[in-house]
């Protein structure tokens, strides 16, 4: 029972270890949610156990929405903005005690926007970005370690995020220059790579077994970013946004995850996820352009281990999408002029990881299910 215990724990750990996020659309939800342990990783880990992974994942935004409303004649008038995004990150996990874990993770997007109104309202053009974000090196400490973990553990992380992502990422935009040429200017903030702002990330996961084969996971993730701005052109008209903002971020998942006895190393989980953007940061100033909203998703998915590799698979499917109204908003509106931007938003998100865990001790030998 032990080993069957530990086998669900090791398929449950790499699979609800936080994955990296998801632009969600306008909504510049940054590529990550949280520095936790490295995806495949464990709840149970033992000193000098390396964890190396990658995660893939995209999403196509073009559902507008001005609050909780969606504005579905933007499609019928063929005046949405689409973003298409893929990224992938590349994680490097290590165990330096019985608890005690560190990560660098190094993700990497590639994006493209269509739009007709920042060409001049004339035509619909495509603009791009792509290469290095911001790169993530943090650490976590596990509240239990050995056989007190098989039935639950609970793990706090704190770490840093680097502004090595291009913040003022530039392309090609059509009929806005002096009779109707074309300029090079800073790409939406929605597909800039980086935010240009030293950040400082806050999480907690853990994991509980409530009956042999069926446990309950969570992870929650704040990103404190306290610049204010970062100095990259818009190009929008009002003066108050003409500069991009450097938001915090939050991220909640939680949820079941089941592993199913008679197929070896096959788990499937259903569960909740919230995340977002806020109207305002918590440390510093919120000047300049953002859109704040959040997302709420029903996350079903599916994991697979075959020895130390664990395949994940999860798509998020949107139930609320909530463009709230920004601190410009607010501030400028007025009784004759109520403010309230929109934001566009993907229906779904689509993520896979493989995740390898390289044991220092020798792998233990388990029972057969």
């Amino acid at each position: 029972m032990k080993n069957i215990i530990l086998i669900i724990l090791i398929g449950a750990g790499a699979f609800f270890s936080p994955k990296r996020s998801y632009s969600q659309g306008c909504v510049a939800i940054r590529q990550f949610s949280g520095i936790g342990n490295a995806v495949g990783q464990l709840n149970v880990q033992s000193k000098g156990d390396w964890n190396l992974s990658t995660n893939y994942r995209y999403f196509k935004s073009f559902r507008h929405f001005r609050g909780t409303h969606e504005e579905p004649n933007r499609i019928e008038d063929n005046t949405e903005v689409i973003n298409w995004s893929h990224g992938v990150d590349f994680n490097i996990g290590y165990s330096f005690t019985d608890r005690i874990y560190g990560l660098v993770s190094i993700p990497f997007a590639y994006n493209e926007r269509s739009s007709l109104y920042e060409h001049g309202r004339q035509s619909r053009h495509t603009t791009y970005s792509g290469g290095l974000a911001d790169v993530r090196v943090g650490a976590g400490y596990w509240l239990l370690s050995g056989e007190k973990a098989t039935k639950g553990n609970l793990a706090l992380g704190l770490g840093v995020k680097l502004p090595t992502g291009d913040y003022n990422a530039e392309s090609t935009f059509y009929n806005v220059g002096p009779n109707g040429s074309s300029e090079i200017r800073p790409v939406d903030q929605s597909i800039q790579l980086g935010d240009g702002g030293f950040g400082i990330t806050l999480e907690s996961q853990g994991l509980k077994e409530f009956k042999p084969s069926l446990f309950g996971y969570y992870n929650a993730f704040y990103l404190l970013n306290p610049r204010n701005t970062n100095g990259t052109l818009t190009n929008r008209s009002r003066q108050s946004e003409a500069i991009m903002s450097v938001p915090d971020q939050y991220a909640l998942r939680a949820g079941l995850f089941y592993g199913i006895k008679s197929i070896h190393g096959l788990g499937f989980s259903l569960g909740g996820r919230l995340e977002g953007v806020p109207i305002r940061d918590v440390v510093g100033e919120s000047d300049g352009f953002r859109r704040p909203g959040y997302v709420i998703s029903v996350e079903p998915g599916l994991s697979y281990m075959l020895g130390n590799v664990t395949a994940t698979l999860n798509v998020p499917v949107a139930l609320v999408r909530n463009r709230t109204r920004s601190l410009t908003d607010i501030i400028e509106s007025t009784p004759d002029n109520f403010r309230h931007g929109d934001a566009a938003f993907a229906d779904y998100l689509i993520n896979f990881s493989l995740a390898w865990r390289i044991p220092k001790k020798v792998p233990l030998v388990f029972n057969s299910l």
